[in-house]
């Protein structure tokens, strides 16, 4: 006669679930075989592997199985023994991946007596030397080929995953499953976030970001012909001004305006690949920072064709310098003094 053994939430919630198919497939394997062929792993009476096969033989009084008993100090290890346990399945999905060393990660900190408020570890470890997060870290890594930074992420993730389970049934295996794939930092943030506002954040998991549209391959090579071709004009024109029988104010021009002309291309290209330069205000105030460079260049440029054309009224004038009432001298001595100032900055 089998042995009634006890479903332990917490151990079997660590557990990925199978899919139906799966299940199915056990189910019909097990029949076939008359017996659960592989022992259920229990502690104290409590399984810690095998949930699946168990229910499958309480719903068949004639099938029959056997279990093996492991020994854990607290229930911290067996928890960490079950994670580890699961992370030994090829079939697992890179979220339950990362939960699961989460998980490892929080159960063996414990274990180790990290979590002083539990009563139960005071009283198997407290005489014990403490083993450092660190060390804990660097063995989970080692065990699971990661880093541990990647571990101290997972454990973030993790956390973030049980709290929005708490507020929002379901969405744990939604997130696991890899049916929806918010950013982990999105996920963590469940676990820091206020009562009050947990639940909206955990909602939020839920939704998919728009694709952004992926660029037409034949206007990406279309603009990048164009901007090829814009190089070799501007390379073309420095070789004519090399020679200095050829070199002209015409050729120059054209050199010029091509370049500006790239500029303004160069950043609307940056401005459309990178909407956040100019839709966060942090970003954008270092755009017009970096812009204010061309802007007084030709804000110089324009002052002294104005103090040109000033010099010019003068001598019409007969040489005359115009009073301080004169409405022609304040736009000239603002210009000038623009002037002065981008003359003594380094461009």
């Amino acid at each position: 006669m089998n042995p009634v053994l006890t479903i332990d939430p917490e151990f079997e919630a660590k557990c990925p679930p199978l899919t139906e198919d799966e299940l199915s497939q056990l189910e019909e394997n097990i029949l076939e075989e008359g017996l659960v062929l592989m022992p259920l792993i229990v502690w104290n009476d409590t399984i810690v592997d095998g949930h699946n096969r168990y229910r499958i033989a309480q719903a068949h009084p004639g099938i029959r199985f056997r279990t093996h008993e492991k020994q854990f100090n607290n229930r911290y290890e067996a928890l960490s023994w079950i994670c580890k346990n699961q992370l030994g399945r090829r079939n697992l999905t890179p979220q339950q991946k990362k939960y699961l060393i989460g998980e490892r990660y929080d159960a063996e900190k414990k274990a180790h007596g990290g979590d002083r408020k539990s009563g139960q570890i005071k009283s198997t470890v407290q005489n014990e030397p403490l083993i450092s997060s660190h060390m804990t870290r660097a063995q989970i890594a080692e065990d699971t080929k990661t880093s541990e930074s990647y571990v101290m992420r997972a454990d973030l993730y993790a956390k973030g995953v049980n709290a929005a389970e708490e507020v929002l049934p379901g969405i744990k295996n939604d997130l696991l499953s890899g049916k929806y794939k918010p950013r982990e930092t999105d996920v963590a943030a469940v676990a820091r976030a206020s009562p009050e506002e947990r639940r909206e954040k955990a909602e939020q998991l839920r939704v998919i970001p728009e694709k952004k549209p992926k660029a037409d391959k034949e206007s990406a090579r279309s603009g990048t012909k164009r901007q090829q071709e814009v190089y070799a004009t501007i390379d073309k024109s420095y070789e004519d001004m090399k020679d200095s029988k050829r070199v002209t104010e015409d050729s120059a021009l054209v050199s010029l305006r091509y370049t500006a002309r790239n500029m303004v291309e160069t950043c609307d290209v940056l401005f459309t690949n990178f909407p956040g330069l100019l839709e966060k205000p942090d970003y954008k105030d270092q755009v017009i920072e970096i812009m204010q460079e061309p802007k007084q260049y030709i804000l110089k440029l324009e002052g002294e064709t104005d103090n040109e054309q000033h010099s010019d009224t003068l001598q019409a004038d007969g040489g005359q310098q115009p009073g301080f009432g004169d409405s022609r001298c304040v736009p000239a001595q603002a210009e000038h003094r623009a002037c002065g100032k981008d003359r003594g900055r380094v461009q």
